[in-house]
């Protein structure tokens, strides 16, 4: 498991690029140009892992899809691991290990540092 202060620790230039990067792209491709935010694009994590995306989600389902996106983003380090489907299609994740205590700050680092990871695998961005 990667340590979450070796994650932590990677203030570079280049996470600010390929965030501010990332962020554009996917503000113009969904929000018309305006700025999606860190928990704007974790919820179209937990979407693009749903595989749904072309329907109306209720309250209660846009939560689970944060927590689907939350749950994959940070699988890659070995906090999450993928479960099952269960029969509608929704996946579902265990916890493997508790996260350390962060401050706020170190939090978004980590979610952001995990986004775009997340991105560069998928090949939206390079």
């Amino acid at each position: 498991m990667i340590s979450i202060y070796k994650i932590i620790v990677v203030r570079d230039k280049k996470l600010k690029e390929r965030w501010n990067i990332l962020q554009k792209k996917i503000s113009y491709q969904f929000n018309n140009g305006e700025l999606i935010d860190l928990d704007g694009i974790i919820y179209l994590v937990g979407i693009q892992e749903l595989g749904f995306t072309k329907r109306k989600f209720k309250k209660d389902e846009k939560l689970n899809l944060m927590h689907i996106g939350v749950s994959k983003l940070l699988s890659q380090y070995g906090y999450y691991e993928f479960h099952f489907h269960d029969e509608d299609g929704w996946p579902h994740y265990i916890v493997k290990d508790q996260l350390p205590n962060l401050t706020p700050g170190e939090q978004r680092l980590l979610m952001k540092q995990a986004i775009v990871n997340y991105f560069l695998e998928q090949g939206y961005i390079s």
